[in-house]
């Protein structure tokens, strides 16, 4: 550390659960909030039971790589909403925070009354950031679904797969990991700064619609513009040929396989974005004699893009011989853009220039042990992020709270404990 992080001093209460919220509230941690992570075990987060867990361990709420991940440096506090005095300790925690973080729908906003009204009137500086997935009003306002169910209703799987079969999305719930966070983030550093200059706290709406609808700009001019609505159009694209991925030579794996798997075969696949004829020239110049590099079909853009079905056939028979990671190499000294596809292994196992820069970061869980955790998503030269505590276990910060933060006696705690408030 060189400094302060720029949050250092800001209180969050994450009353979140699963990614979008989660995740949000895991980057203001990064850079210093004291974020408490609202929980319950009346109805645990999914994500606290879902793989992937470590070999043979499932018999514990924390245990899951994927929760873990989401919730480092935070605090774990147990509030039981459905007790009747859950909404007096709630309160207790708003009044005490700069920052609350919800992703419910806003029925159940409502009927834990923690609507921007009422959070103003408890805390007027409070910045209440909502996540509804499709906005606080409106005819789809209590609208129920996750990651899989908003690419569909923003328009984005309708764009995304193979032109001849069916919408298949973007393969995993990419608004809640990307997208919606990000966004939250920013409003609420926005918020916080409007604040600081005015003393004013206000309220922090993202329609979680809204934001992966605003990824969509090319399609919707298209249609406003045109009248025509883009489809499905695999890795085609509509300026640049060569554009795809394309299969390499299979490689064995550094680990044992999981059950089932081929020991020997580890598919390996380079992807390639070649643009302008200067591109093109480099990757015939590192092709040599393969059969597309003296096809006249394919001397001008035009020409790839009207048979790029053959020149994916030539460039996969090409490929297919070779080491994706040497190809990789190759093509980048000769200025042409291609990658190897990477997956887990590579990215913690093989990648030289993420451990160089040392994205991830290593943390001892008590349940886990050392597990790799992503880093912040963003470096400050000044006041950098950090993430120096693993994800809290169930509960683990509740007396904490209670007594440090909320100013409860022992013997209250004890008391909200009995009444099944507080566990």
């Amino acid at each position: 550390m060189t400094g302060r992080r720029p949050l250092d001093g800001i209180r969050v209460v994450d009353f979140s659960w699963f990614g979008a919220g989660p995740i949000a509230g895991r980057t203001l941690a990064d850079f210093g909030a004291e974020v408490i992570r609202v929980e319950s075990e009346a109805r645990i987060d999914s994500l606290r039971i879902g793989q992937p867990m470590p070999p043979g361990m499932t018999d514990s709420y924390n245990l899951s790589g994927y929760f873990n991940n989401f919730n480092a440096g935070k605090l774990s506090f147990l509030l039981n909403m459905n007790a009747e005095r859950a909404q007096e300790v709630a309160y207790r925690i708003v009044e005490r925070c700069d920052v609350f973080l919800t992703n419910h729908t806003p029925r159940v906003l409502a009927k834990w009354d923690m609507g921007y009204e009422k959070m103003r009137e408890i805390n007027p500086q409070i910045v209440a950031a909502y996540q509804p997935m499709q906005g606080v009003e409106g005819p789809h306002r209590d609208f129920l679904g996750f990651g899989a169910v908003l690419t569909p209703i923003s328009g984005l799987s309708y764009l995304s797969g193979n032109p001849e079969r069916l919408p298949f999305g973007v393969g995993t719930n990419y608004p809640d990991y990307a997208l919606n966070p990000g966004h939250t983030v920013v409003a609420i550093v926005a918020a916080l700064r409007h604040r600081e200059r005015t003393g004013q706290g206000q309220m922090v709406e993202l329609a979680q619609i809204e934001s992966v609808a605003s990824t969509l700009g090319p399609a919707l001019l298209d249609y406003s513009v045109n009248g025509r609505v883009q489809t499905r159009n695999g890795n085609r694209s509509s300026w640049m040929a060569p554009h795809g991925v394309y299969r390499c030579l299979d490689e064995a794996r550094s680990h044992p396989p999981e059950p089932g798997q081929n020991a020997e075969a580890r598919e390996r696949w380079i992807a390639l974005a070649v643009g302008g004829d200067a591109e093109w020239s480099a990757l015939r110049g590192v092709a040599g004699a393969a059969s597309f590099v003296d096809d006249d079909r394919f001397d001008t853009i035009l020409g790839r893009r009207e048979h790029e079905a053959a020149l994916d056939a030539e460039l996969t028979e090409w490929t297919a011989s070779r080491s994706a990671s040497e190809l990789e190499s190759m093509l980048q000294a000769a200025r042409v853009p291609a990658a190897l596809v990477r997956d887990a292994e590579d990215m913690l196992d093989h990648d030289a220039h993420l451990a160089e820069r040392g994205y991830y970061a290593y943390l001892d869980h008590p349940e886990t042990g050392r597990s790799a955790y992503d880093g912040p998503v963003v470096r400050l030269s000044e006041t950098p992020g950090e993430l120096d505590t693993p994800a809290p276990l169930l509960g683990e910060h509740t007396f904490r709270v209670a007594t440090e933060i909320l100013g409860y006696s022992e013997d209250e705690v004890g008391e909200l404990v009995a009444l099944g408030v507080l566990t």
